[in-house]
């Protein structure tokens, strides 16, 4: 644009100086005039070369804030883009965070209800234990049962001479009389009845041998007798185990007739359920055996019988 101002300046002032030429001499007047319009001309071009320069610099800051304006533009694009990501995560986080939260929520809600229902059982549990100790005060009174409070549960130890006469898996009157009083009182509960027959660490000899050949079946053989007679008073089978572990698991040491009875015992336990399992994993395995309630005949006496 400034070549062609220029371009147009100089065909303005040789076409004057052709047309003076042409008219060959003129007046100082005439001179005069053409040289003020020149002049004129002069002054105009530059104030529209400084206007062009002001526009060129104008431009050029322009062009300056453009691209700024455009790298301005793009950072924050970016930036929109980082915050959109960013809200999107964080949106799903709280969504996550509600579900656990919802989780969380329900799962104090079915623990606290579960405690309560424990609370409950342990309260029956208490129940049952001291109507259990009025019950068999005598017994326990002359060291034939003992009954013991468990972290969970109960415990009851009966000594076989209190249940079965010598030689025998039939229980006699007296120790029939016992479970008796024990089924009444475990069939109100809900908890697991494992019961677990021992016996001390004589092996089986004459007679009795050809019907228990060891103390696995004599401690079997007891202990599902007890199970038999507890469902028969009303304790639901499902909530009934037999567990036999013989000699494995004695009180006190085998070494005198007293210790030697004191072993040879039927131990009841009254377990929560859902202990239950692991309970019984624990006891049958390496050393001991567990078998579903069996019918039992009378067995022979035999003075050589544990």
């Amino acid at each position: 644009m400034r070549l062609r101002f220029r371009r147009l300046i100089r065909s303005l002032i040789l076409g004057s100086a052709t047309s003076a030429a042409a008219l060959g001499c003129v007046s100082k007047g005439a001179y005069d005039g053409l040289a003020a319009e020149r002049e004129s001309l002069q002054r105009e071009r530059d104030q529209l070369l400084q206007r062009v320069e002001l526009l060129n610099i104008e431009r050029d800051s322009l062009e300056v804030q453009f691209v700024e304006a455009q790298e301005s533009y793009e950072d924050e694009r970016v930036v929109r883009q980082t915050l959109s990501s960013n809200l999107s995560r964080i949106q799903q986080r709280a969504e996550t965070l509600d579900q656990d939260l919802g989780a969380e929520r329900m799962a104090h809600l079915e623990a606290a209800s579960a405690l309560a229902a424990r609370e409950a059982e342990i309260s029956a549990m208490q129940s049952t234990y001291d109507e259990l100790v009025s019950d068999l005060e005598s017994e326990v009174s002359s060291g034939q049962i003992e009954i013991e409070r468990l972290r969970e549960g109960l415990r009851l130890n009966v000594s076989d001479d209190v249940l079965f006469a010598s030689g025998s898996a039939e229980l006699d009157a007296v120790g029939r009389e016992v479970l008796e009083k024990v089924a009444g009182r475990i069939a109100e509960l809900k908890d697991f009845v494992e019961v677990r027959g021992h016996t001390d660490d004589r092996g089986i000899r004459g007679a009795l041998a050809k019907r228990y050949p060891s103390n696995w079946e004599l401690a079997a053989a007891r202990a599902a007798r007890v199970v038999r007679l507890l469902e028969a008073r009303g304790v639901p089978g499902e909530r009934l185990a037999v567990v036999s572990l013989g000699p494995n698991e004695p009180i006190v040491e085998n070494d005198s007739v007293t210790n030697r009875a004191r072993n040879r015992r039927i131990e009841i336990r009254l377990l929560p359920r859902e202990g239950m399992a692991e309970e019984l994993a624990a006891v049958s395995a390496p050393n001991s055996a567990t078998s579903p309630p069996a019918p039992v005949e009378p067995a022979p006496s035999a003075s050589s019988a544990p």
